[in-house]
């Protein structure tokens, strides 16, 4: 985004068989059945246990003060995602004359290019998340907002150099991540039919869902990095989140665990309010980061993993 002052089963091998004792073979043969029998038994007793803690875990999702605040999850979560392109805007304009400094001393971009560029970003950025957080009947922009967030991010990236920081880059395509699901969430897949009556449009429904599946799989690359400096039980509850969104298994449970995990990262590592140095700088844009990010998982636990996924496919087997 723009300028931040300041630096930056093993087994034993079974005897040959003999003529004089042909059980031997046998019973090399029970042996690895009794093992492979064992191992079945011992899987489908860990995804028992598994589906189990997850179905409690997600019955808070379904607690009646959660259940009255549904009808807006919505609208929160576009809004999680859209509030660091708002904090960015407003950083420009602010520090307006820092960032054209930067840009033009430092990037050795062309002046009049920066202010066009500055100014772009700044509409762009305004506009785009405004249109994002339209109502739901309004949804016909989001295509090109989100277009124009993206670019946003991308340009911004190679303007600022600042493809080079691998964490940046991945948090970066998280945030895109979000702009995606929100992109297949509001693709309406149905059409007014005779006695209005609606009807299922499986083209816009294969878009939402690919949509869907893009989005997933972006917005889980910052846990990459989220991962390396964290404690053991953050890590395990992590890797397990992400596998679970990525192919589409528990998605509920898995957005409510990385949900929780990155709230209480967010609020107690980048409390960006106590500080008044360039450390508040940097904070205050990982913060409004990984708030995007959560409004992309909070929009996955009300929208859904699509029909591109483990759970959807366990409805129709």
């Amino acid at each position: 985004m723009s300028y931040r002052g300041g630096a930056n089963a093993f087994g034993q091998q079974p005897s040959s068989p003999s003529p004089l004792n042909p059980i031997n073979t046998n019973s090399a043969f029970n042996s690895r059945a009794g093992n492979n029998g064992s191992n079945t038994t011992g899987l489908k007793k860990f995804q028992k246990s598994f589906e189990a803690f997850a179905n409690k875990v997600e019955d808070y999702a379904d607690h009646p003060v959660i259940h009255r605040l549904k009808p807006y999850t919505p609208s929160i979560a576009r809004f999680f995602i859209v509030a660091t392109f708002y904090e960015d805007s407003f950083r420009i304009l602010s520090q307006w004359k820092d960032q054209v400094f930067y840009l033009w001393n430092y990037r050795h971009i062309p002046y009049f290019l920066v202010i066009l560029f500055l100014l772009a970003v700044v509409v762009s950025m305004v506009i785009g998340s405004t249109l994002i957080l339209l109502p739901r009947t309004q949804k016909s922009y989001t295509l090109y907002a989100s277009i124009a967030l993206i670019s946003c991010v991308i340009l911004q990236a190679l303007a600022y150099g600042l493809i080079s920081g691998f964490a940046f880059v991945l948090r970066n395509i998280s945030v895109i991540g979000g702009l995606v699901i929100a992109l297949g969430d509001s693709i309406v897949t149905h059409r007014t039919t005779f006695g209005m009556l609606p009807e299922l449009t499986s083209k816009n429904g294969e878009k939402r869902n690919y949509f869907l599946f893009a989005g997933r799989i972006l917005i889980v690359l910052m846990f990459i990095s989220f991962t390396f400096t964290k404690n053991w039980f953050t890590v395990v509850l992590t890797i397990l989140g992400t596998v679970c969104i990525s192919i589409g298994y528990k998605t509920k449970f898995a957005s409510i665990i990385l949900f929780a995990i990155l709230t209480f990262y967010n609020v107690s590592i980048n409390n960006y309010w106590f500080y008044d140095s360039n450390k508040r700088d940097f904070l205050k844009y990982e913060f409004y980061q990984n708030l995007s990010i959560m409004g992309g998982l909070l929009l996955v636990l009300n929208t859904g993993a699509g029909d591109i996924s483990l759970d959807q496919k366990k409805k129709i087997y």
